[in-house]
């Protein structure tokens, strides 16, 4: 028998100073047997900094390679934005790049290997992907928190997100890059 997700309720309050975006999200997380928390930690980040009307988690999954874990859709289910995390293959990004006009990734120490990856491989639009990094050491230590029932605070502020959880502030930079650079 297979083994089901593992449901997360993660109430954020979200302060995104450097877009301008103020929101209180109540966040339903199926964490996939073969998801480690800190993946599940990157989907959710990616998911409330790029945060905006018609974004939502995607509807097959871990286990569906055609979807991004994250996607803004507007109104008719075109799709306007592809939201990956970790370490996406050139070939899926190189599909996302045809697929949507706006490509994210939100990575952590993925950017070294993302980037040897995609030395040897053509990606359309490649200019248009916005890489964005947290430290390892952030990642790490959220892996930490995995309470199915979580509120947080999460801040956004001149390059710098802060975390506040249980009284505990963790903090980090967020290093926006581009593939080649």
């Amino acid at each position: 028998m297979a083994l089901s997700a593992t449901i997360y309720r993660w109430d954020v309050t979200l302060s995104d100073v450097d877009r301008g975006v103020y929101e209180q999200l109540e966040l339903r997380l199926a964490r996939h047997p073969s998801e480690n928390m800190r993946y599940l930690w990157l989907r959710t980040l990616a998911y409330c900094l790029s945060y905006q009307e018609g974004i939502g988690f995607s509807k097959g999954g871990l286990s569906d390679a055609n979807e991004p874990p994250v996607m803004v859709t507007d109104l008719t289910g075109q799709r306007l934005a592809w939201i990956d995390v970790g370490a996406p293959s050139a070939e899926r990004l190189h599909k996302a790049s045809k697929a949507c006009e706006r490509v994210e990734v939100y990575t952590d120490d993925s950017l070294t290997h993302l980037k040897r990856q995609l030395e040897k491989h053509e990606i359309f639009r490649e200019e248009n992907i916005v890489v964005w990094q947290l430290p390892r050491e952030f990642t790490s230590l959220l892996e930490g928190l995995d309470e199915r029932a979580l509120s947080f605070e999460l801040v956004r502020n001149d390059g710098r997100l802060y975390l506040t959880s249980g009284g505990q502030v963790r903090e980090a930079e967020l290093v926006r890059a581009g593939l080649r650079d």
